[in-house]
């Protein structure tokens, strides 16, 4: 991994473990960031990790010193794929790429179909939350507290025949602009690609000047690199199955 790609790579680990430690907080779980890793010491809300290393070359035995291992389902996020964990009781659950585009809308793709805003407010979050299920009823994983700074994140809806048809949320930081739990339902308009073409172009009108980075894999990374991402840099999760 060059520089310039090790330094994406950290940009986009530092800004998707502050959207891990806003779930947990809305959950009223904090965590904490110590040196080279964001942590829970109690279980955090699914689909979320224990811990993400921030910083490559973490000391593996110092992150799971971290966690609550004692509780089913517990996770880590290893940013930089270079921790072994097996020796504690986990097993790779799945691999991903770090992605990484320069500021600006996609080269096009988009559905004339679709209109892509900001989610209305916290009675909207049911609904976005179905469609990115993919129809279940919703949990209330995404709460009404990470709505409360409109300015940290926004849940961004792509709007069709009156529905929720793709979605995204966006992390604005300092320097770089989150994107995470892109979809798009069976139905839209487009799928993936003309998802992720309506949502950088509104993250372009909100947030211009800020490039955008996440991670995904197999057709969803396909569809991100369609529209003008670059894969930077491997990263694993880890669960705890010992």
């Amino acid at each position: 991994m060059d520089d310039e790609n090790s330094g994406w790579v950290r940009a986009a680990a530092r800004n998707n473990a502050e959207w891990c430690d806003a779930v947990c907080r809305a959950h009223g779980l904090p965590g904490e960031f110590g040196a080279g890793v964001w942590s829970s010491a109690r279980r955090t809300p699914p689909l979320y990790p224990d811990a993400a290393t921030l910083t490559a070359g973490a000391d593996a035995r110092d992150v799971v010193s971290r966690i609550d291992t004692a509780s089913p389902g517990c996770s880590v996020k290893d940013s930089f794929a270079d921790l072994d964990l097996e020796p504690w009781g986990f097993e790779v659950l799945f691999e991903a790429q770090w992605i990484h585009r320069p500021a600006g809308e996609a080269p096009g793709g988009g559905s004339s179909e679709v209109r892509w805003e900001p989610l209305g407010g916290a009675d909207s979050l049911p609904a976005w939350e179905t469609a990115w299920s993919g129809g279940d009823e919703p949990t209330g994983l995404f709460r009404p507290e990470l709505l409360a700074d409109g300015e940290a994140t926004i849940f961004l809806a792509g709007h069709a025949a009156g529905r929720i048809v793709a979605g995204a949320i966006a992390s604005p930081g300092d320097a770089v602009l989150g994107i995470s739990n892109l979809f798009a339902t069976d139905d839209a308009p487009g799928g993936e690609v003309a998802a992720w073409a309506g949502c950088l172009a509104e993250a372009a009108r909100r947030w211009p000047g800020l490039p955008v980075v996440g991670y995904e894999s197999g057709e969803s990374l396909d569809a991100a690199v369609s529209q003008g991402f670059t894969p930077v840099g491997p990263l694993r999760v880890w669960l705890h199955t010992g």
